[in-house]
């Protein structure tokens, strides 16, 4: 068991350097295919008019969108789900 432990953490560890030394960069299927696809057809890529790449303009995108998620599932919070109280009045009467 434990020469199997040992055996586990060195492929892992061998894993890891592999990964921290090669130099390949992972393409996205907007550059690798659709890009493709858009340049054989004749059509060049193009800059997209609010640019999310710049910064962390991203993060804060989605921080907004899961404050308003948020705020929205509070405000129908009973709507969904019942009001905390109601099922226990409802199987007395």
């Amino acid at each position: 068991m434990r020469a199997m432990l040992i055996a586990a953490a060195l492929v892992l560890a061998v894993w890891a350097g592999l990964l921290m030394v090669s130099d390949a960069e992972w393409v996205g299927i907007d550059v690798g295919i659709v890009g493709k696809v858009a340049e054989e057809a004749g059509r060049p890529p193009w800059t997209p008019f609010i640019n999310t790449d710049q910064g962390d303009l991203l993060l804060f995108v989605f921080l907004v969108a899961g404050a308003a998620g948020g705020f929205v599932m509070g405000y129908y919070f009973r709507e969904l789900f019942g009001a905390p109280g109601k099922q226990k009045k409802e199987a007395k009467q």
